[in-house]
C-alpha cells in the first residue's frame, strides 16, 4: 500500500493558520538534554516523523521520552548509552546531533554515518573536525564514526563554511569543555539563538548569541530546563508562498516575521502586500498581478534554500522569466521534472534553475524527490488545472504538522488517498 496527495486546483487560499514549532529547532534541543541528568521539558513541539526518529535514539541511548500534545517530556536519569545505531541514524542526518553531548559528557560516542534527504553532498568533515579540535581522537570505521575523550578542551575553531548542523555539535560539545572555546564564522539562525538560550538556562556561559563568533567558557555540570521551540520559520514560509501564488488572502499566527526578513522582502517584490505584527504576518495577493522573481539562497539571513523549491513552483506558475541559484545544496533540484511535468518550462544549468513562467500549470502525477520537493509539488497542484497526484508523501511527514489539514482549513482541495485497492477506506478527504 502507498499514500499520495491528490491536489484539485482550487479558488484562492483564504483565512488563517498557526504555525507549529520549528523541528530545525527541536533536534537540537533534544540532543542538548543528554548533557545532563534529569526530566528536561520541550514545549511547541511538532508531532513529526523527524521528531519521533531523535525521540528512538534518546531512547536507544537510554532516556524516557514522552510526547504530551505540543510538549515534550525527556528524563535522561539512566541515560548511559554511547551508541546511536544505523538502523535509527540513517533515518535523518539530524541525529548526528548526539556526538557532541555523548562525547562532552561520556567522553565517548559511537555514532553510525547519519541518512536523510537522498540528494547532494552534505559532509559532516566540519563536524569531526570541531571534535577533534577539542582534543577528542576520532576514527571512521565500518560505516560509525568512533570518538574519544577525557574531558574536552576548549579551543579556537574557524568553519571553512557557514554550518547549522557543525555549530550545533561544537556547541554541544564545548558547554562541558575545560576552558574557553571560541567559534568563528558559526551559523547566526534563529535555531542556533534558541540552542544557545537553551543551553545558558541549564547553567552554560556562551557570548555572542546572534553573531558569527561566539565564546564559550566551558563549566563543569548543567541542569535540566524547560524550554520553548521557536515557531517554525519554514512551514511560513511555505504557507506564504501557497498565498501568493494562488492569489490569496491569509494570516499566519504563532509566527515571528523577522525570521523571515528575505522572503517577505521578495514576495513584496513580486507584488504581494504584506504585513507583520509581533505575532504573526498577513498577506494578500489578491488585488495586483504577481510577477517572478530571482533568487539566489545563502545563510540566514539570506533566502533560505529550503524554500527554494517552493519559490520555484510559484515562479512557474506565473507569466515572465527568473533565475534561482542555491550557494547552499548546488544539485538540489531534483524537483525540476517533477514540475516540468505540470507543465513548467525549467532548465538546470550548475546550481542555477532558470525559470520560463508561462502563467499556466497543469495537473499530472508525480513525485515527492525530498522534503520540501513534495511542499512544493503539493503548492503547484493548488494552481494548476485539472488534478495533480503527488506520490512519496512520506517525505512530507519529516517537515510538516498537519499539512493537509491546515491548507484545508485555507481553502485547498487536498485529499490524502490509498493506492491500495483493498483498503476498507481507499479515499480520505481532508478538506470536507
Amino acid at each position: 500500500m502507498s499514500d499520495f496527495y491528490q491536489v484539485t486546483a482550487n479558488q484562492a487560499l483564504q483565512g488563517q493558520i498557526d504555525i507549529s514549532g520549528a523541528k530545525n529547532a527541536v533536534l537540537p534541543l533534544m540532543a542538548a538534554t543528554l548533557l545532563c541528568k534529569g526530566v528536561s521539558i520541550i514545549n511547541n513541539v511538532p508531532q513529526l516523523d523527524d521528531v519521533a526518529t531523535m525521540a528512538d535514539v534518546l531512547r536507544y541511548l537510554g532516556a524516557k521520552v514522552s510526547h504530551q500534545g505540543s510538549r515534550l517530556i525527556i528524563n535522561t536519569h539512566a541515560c548511559h548509552g554511547h551508541q546511536a545505531p544505523y538502523h535509527l541514524v540513517t533515518k535523518m542526518r539530524a541525529s548526528i546531533y548526539v556526538l557532541g553531548p555523548l562525547l562532552a559528557r561520556l567522553g565517548r560516542a559511537n555514532v553510525a554515518l547519519p541518512g536523510g534527504c537522498a540528494w547532494g553532498p552534505r559532509p559532516i568533515d566540519l563536524h569531526l573536525a570541531g571534535m577533534q579540535a577539542l582534543a577528542a581522537k576520532v576514527e571512521l570505521s565500518h560505516g560509525n564514526i568512533h570518538a574519544y575523550a577525557g574531558r574536552l578542551t576548549g579551543t579556537d575553531f574557524t568553519f571553512a563554511t557557514s554550518s547549522v548542523g557543525a555549530t550545533v555539535n561544537m556547541l554541544l560539545a564545548s558547554v562541558l569543555a575545560s576552558g574557553t572555546t571560541r567559534l568563528f564564522n558559526a551559523a547566526i539562525e534563529p535555531e542556533i539563538d534558541n540552542l544557545i538560550d537553551q543551553l545558558n538556562a541549564m547553567g552554560a556561559n556562551i557570548f555572542g548569541k546572534g553573531s558569527a563568533n561566539l565564546c564559550i567558557e566551558g563549566v563543569d555540570e548543567l541542569k535540566p530546563v524547560e524550554i520553548s521551540a521557536i515557531p517554525d520559520r519554514i512551514e511560513a514560509g511555505t504557507y506564504l508562498i501557497a498565498a501568493a501564488m494562488s492569489r490569496g488572502h491569509v494570516r499566519l499566527n504563532q509566527v515571528i516575521p523577522e525570521h523571515l526578513t528575505a522572503l517577505l522582502a521578495k514576495l513584496t517584490d513580486c507584488g504581494a502586500h504584506i504585513e507583520c505584527d509581533p505575532n504573526g504576518i498577513t498577506l494578500d495577493a489578491r488585488h495586483k498581478p504577481l510577477r517572478p522573481m530571482s533568487i539566489k539562497t545563502g545563510p540566514y539571513p539570506q533566502f533560505a534554500t529550503d524554500l527554494a523549491p517552493q519559490w520555484m513552483a510559484m515562479c512557474a506558475s506565473l507569466s515572465g522569466i527568473a533565475q534561482i541559484t542555491d550557494t547552499i545544496y548546488p544539485d538540489r533540484f531534483q524537483h525540476v521534472d517533477e514540475l516540468n511535468r505540470l507543465g513548467a518550462n525549467i532548465r538546470v544549468r550548475g546550481n542555477s534553475a532558470y525559470i520560463i513562467g508561462t502563467g499556466s500549470l497543469s495537473g499530472a502525477p508525480v513525485k515527492a524527490t525530498d522534503l520540501r520537493a513534495g511542499a512544493a509539488l503539493i503548492l503547484a497542484g493548488i494552481v494548476a488545472k485539472g488534478t495533480t497526484q503527488v506520490n512519496q508523501i512520506y517525505h512530507l511527514d519529516r517537515g510538516y504538522q498537519d499539512l493537509t489539514q491546515k491548507l484545508a482549513q485555507l481553502g485547498a482541495s487536498v485529499q490524502c488517498c490509498s493506492s491500495d485497492k483493498h483498503s476498507a477506506t481507499a479515499q480520505l478527504s481532508l478538506c470536507g
